[in-house]
């Protein structure tokens, strides 16, 4: 039977915990940084399989890639619907108080409450960097799927090298769908995604690498992964 049979089995097993801090933020277009205090909680190690996400939702989205490789061509929306899916099968407190807006604009976070969610932009940051202060947490092609090694393809997680509190794929394989709007003023209900993809250049895999699209957007290199507070 697979590691990653049941819902239980895959979310209590790789979740890990990151502690308190600090991270600042910068966006390259308005060239504007900001600081942002993270309180502790607990980062899955990797980003919801194909396999977890067909346990828990019954199928996933049509690919011709493995079980053990992220999930792909899921939606902001269906991610949040996926955490609190998680959460009542797993028997936790659920965090999203969804609506019925197209947008997802009246989508509620209860940050306190004890199931899976997505994470912040701040607290993706933070976690990816892992103390780290540069460009990424290590050489590219020891961390990360990109387009120069990954072939056009999807890979299995955790086949690269962790960063130092154990997170793999931060960088590369697929893009990963964060909580935040990325800025309301100009782009209205667009949602952030992090960390780039098999199908990026360098350049778009960095630690501070911002993306967004609309929340009802999706394609075949994003995902996300699973955050909890504690």
């Amino acid at each position: 039977m697979s590691p990653e049979s049941t819902p239980g089995q895959a979310s209590a097993q790789r979740m890990v915990e990151i502690p308190a801090g600090e991270i600042v933020l910068r966006d390259e277009g308005t060239k504007t940084n900001w600081k942002v205090e993270v309180r502790a909680f607990r980062l899955a190690s990797y980003p919801v399989t194909r396999e977890l996400y067909r346990a828990v939702r019954g199928e996933a989205p049509a690919s011709p890639a493995g079980p053990r490789t992220p999930v792909t061509d899921v939606s902001w929306k269906e991610a949040v619907r996926f955490c609190n899916l998680l959460s009542q099968r797993t028997g936790l407190d659920s965090c999203y108080s969804p609506g019925d807006d197209p947008d997802g604009q009246d989508v509620v976070c209860d940050w306190g409450a004890g199931g899976y969610r997505l994470p912040s932009e701040a607290e993706w940051e933070y976690a990816c960097r892992a103390g780290t202060s540069g460009v990424r947490y290590g050489e590219l092609d020891e961390i990360a799927w990109y387009r120069e090694n990954s072939g056009g393809e999807v890979h299995d997680v955790a086949t690269k090298a962790p960063n130092a509190w154990g997170l793999y794929d931060m960088i590369g394989n697929v893009w990963e769908w964060c909580w935040d709007l990325y800025d309301p003023g100009v782009y209205g209900p667009y949602r952030v995604f992090r960390g780039g993809s098999g199908h990026d250049l360098p350049r778009g895999c960095r630690a501070s690498c911002r993306r967004k699209s609309h929340p009802t957007f999706h394609i075949d290199d994003l995902g996300f992964r699973l955050a909890r507070s504690l």
